[in-house]
């Protein structure tokens, strides 16, 4: 893999130093949403009372991350100012709607946003979730690869990282039905490692992977037949990786994340599993405050730490060469063979 100047940089810019992820996601919508409309029983979630706690998460939480991804509903409008100029900047694209089919789900984007409209506003990268099942039908994984293709490409005409993240879900005939971004229950190891084979394909042009744990997170209990699974989902990646959290509990989490390292991942994006437990405390915000600034913080630092240990620099990955993730130029003359715009 040859990486260009934008994506080079936007990579960069998301990492410390020492080529280590250590990334907090605040752009979740229905996980914030919904126990808010819950607890004030109304249908939909006050936009003021969403985008305060996401603002409220950059506040605190940035310190110890190296880059926060946000959502442009909620957390960039009242975040933008709060971010520090030294964290990176991820930015989502996916609509948190999704088309609930009898083949399967069907992703799109926000309505009126784009690739383009993120690299303009100044992102680093560009974060898309897609649903996928192997065994869906056939014409919903043509749509969710067409998805991610057109995506792909998007991100290469300008020139950012493409950040992209898998998740399978029950079809109509699982047991266990639910829409919430939570992990699947009794989900198949297979159906994970079948979906981070196909869009390690380069015709999708991922440049990072945002992983579930091929196992449910707890059953990640240290064993090297669990592990040989991570093994095989970090072969099939073929290029660098992170963890993400699903809704696992802080043991069950770190639990994982000791096998994702063992593997080769290099860091996390998680969310849930760092700040949840504070939000329990909605509407309070004075108790919200004071858990994110203690536990959620305290989590996050120790989980930091771990990374710093033991996960792996993405830019000394296999897939650059023995060179790492630098740019090399093809002529003396760097303006005509750049066209990233």
């Amino acid at each position: 893999m040859q990486l260009t100047p934008g994506k080079l940089w936007g990579l960069r810019r998301m990492a410390d130093a020492h080529g280590v992820f250590k990334m907090t996601a605040v752009d979740q919508r229905p996980p914030i949403k919904g126990p808010i409309a819950a607890h004030m029983g109304v249908e939909t979630a006050p936009w003021d009372q969403v985008a305060r706690f996401k603002a409220l998460l950059v506040e605190t939480l940035q310190e110890q991350s190296t880059a926060m991804l946000l959502d442009p509903h909620y957390a960039i409008p009242l975040a933008m100012d709060t971010l520090a100029p030294s964290k990176g900047l991820i930015v989502t694209l996916e609509d948190s709607l999704f088309d609930e089919t009898d083949g399967g789900r069907l992703s799109s984007n926000i309505d009126d946003w784009s690739v383009a409209k993120i690299k303009r506003m100044g992102g680093d990268a560009v974060k898309v979730l897609a649903w996928y099942r192997p065994d869906a039908s056939d014409s919903v994984k043509q749509a969710q690869q067409d998805y991610v293709k057109q995506i792909g490409e998007d991100c290469a005409r300008y020139d950012i990282p493409f950040l992209f993240e898998l998740l399978v879900y029950p079809l109509a005939n699982d047991a266990h039905q639910t829409k919430d971004y939570i992990e699947m229950k009794g989900k198949k190891a297979d159906h994970v490692l079948a979906s981070v084979e196909e869009f390690a394909k380069p015709d999708y042009g991922v440049d990072v992977f945002k992983l579930e744990s091929p196992v449910n997170a707890s059953d990640a209990d240290g064993s090297a037949e669990v592990q040989a699974v991570f093994d095989e989902m970090a072969g099939l990646a073929g290029r660098p990786w992170v963890m993400l959290s699903a809704g696992a509990g802080k043991p069950e989490f770190r639990k994982v994340l000791e096998h994702a390292f063992a593997a080769g991942a290099s860091g996390f994006l998680a969310g849930r599993a760092i700040w949840l437990d504070a939000f329990g405390a909605y509407p309070d915000w004075q108790a919200i405050r004071a858990g994110l600034e203690g536990p959620a913080r305290d989590y996050l630092m120790d989980i930091a730490a771990l990374a710093d240990d033991k996960a792996a620099n993405w830019s000394k990955h296999a897939c650059y060469g023995d060179a790492g993730a630098v740019f090399q130029p093809v002529s003396s003359d760097f303006r005509h063979e750049y066209s990233g715009f």
